[in-house]
């Protein structure tokens, strides 16, 4: 698209763009420049148009935009199609409507506000506008159904690495799918698919992330924090966002290596944040404590119980919390 190439160009550059310049290059009218210069505008940018030097950007804010996140990605499938709304029900609703249609392995779908954001066993997540990232990648990997559940976990590194690179802030996992800064979540995961028999037909990993709230509702706001909160800086979405299909193509590469977590596992437990700690395990009808030890090269959260024996846990069946709360 000719706004995104646009885009692009203003950022690279230091000094002003000539108009005539880019009329040549995308042989367009002066007047088509001129739209979509007021259309950037529009979004958040501050542009300045000088006659006879041209146009110049001085500034990129917090914006949220089709544009704006392919301006920023080096990948080269992640996200390399970007399906952005300013208000829908949920992404991961959309990324399945789009994968039942035959839509393309590493689509991504970004919403600035959701009307019916979903978190895990059917849990509201509440979605305004203006200061979270909602955000959901469409794959189609050759792996049986049963290896699906490891890209949670995928997702889970790919994004604590993409918050530490972006902000600093000292993000850790929470297993299986939550990422948590100072013991309280900053991150959501939940991921779906669809299986024929032993085929996965696609798989839909949803992120809401938590970015420049200054404050939360009443019932979580003891247990969850925003990155502005944490890092006292305004966090600019559409670069974390990047960030996050960046490390997540990497990772997903060395995970299809063997189609399990071998090649990661070193660096999950390294931020694993119940590493080496004692945890309650929550099973049906059962309640134990143990120590967590890291996970296994299937995901599986490795805990030993007091009389030493080894337990393997799957993350469907239970859930793992600190003995003194949350984490």
């Amino acid at each position: 698209m000719m706004k995104n190439e646009i885009l692009r160009l203003l950022k690279e550059s230091d000094t002003y763009i000539s108009g005539q310049q880019l009329c040549r290059d995308f042989k367009v009218s002066r007047t088509s420049v001129w739209k979509v210069m007021e259309q950037l505008k529009k979004e958040g940018y501050q542009i300045e148009a000088v006659r006879n030097r041209g146009y110049r950007l001085l500034g990129s804010p917090d914006v949220i935009s089709e544009a704006e996140i392919s301006s920023l990605l080096n990948t080269q499938w992640a996200g390399k199609q970007v399906v952005y709304f300013e208000e829908t029900d949920s992404t991961n609703n959309q990324a399945k409507a789009f994968g039942e249609k035959g839509g393309a392995h590493g689509t991504l779908f970004v919403a600035d506000k959701q009307s019916a954001g979903k978190g895990r066993r059917g849990r509201a997540w509440s979605s305004p506008s203006g200061e979270s990232i909602y955000m959901t990648l469409l794959l189609r990997p050759e792996i049986t159904p049963e290896r699906a559940p490891m890209l949670t976990l995928v997702m889970g590194l790919s994004t604590a690495e993409a918050i530490r690179q972006v902000t600093g802030a000292k993000a850790k996992i929470k297993w299986p799918n939550d990422i948590v800064i100072n013991k309280k979540k900053v991150c959501g995961i939940l991921t779906e698919m669809t299986t024929e028999m032993m085929y996965v037909n696609y798989v839909v990993i949803g992120v809401g992330i938590n970015v420049n709230q200054q404050s939360f509702p009443k019932e979580i706001a003891d247990t969850a924090v925003s990155l502005r909160e944490v890092t006292g800086e305004v966090c600019r979405r559409s670069e974390l966002i990047a960030a996050v299909l960046e490390r997540f193509e990497v990772n997903y590469g060395t995970f299809l290596k063997n189609r399990d977590l071998s090649g990661l596992k070193e660096a999950y437990d390294a931020v694993l944040v119940n590493c080496g700690q004692e945890v309650k395990v929550l099973e049906p009808g059962n309640e134990y404590d143990a120590v967590a030890e890291g996970i296994n090269e299937n995901g599986e959260l490795i805990v030993s119980l007091p009389d030493g024996q080894k337990k393997s846990i799957f993350a469907g069946e239970v859930s793992v919390r600190g003995i003194y709360g949350y984490v």
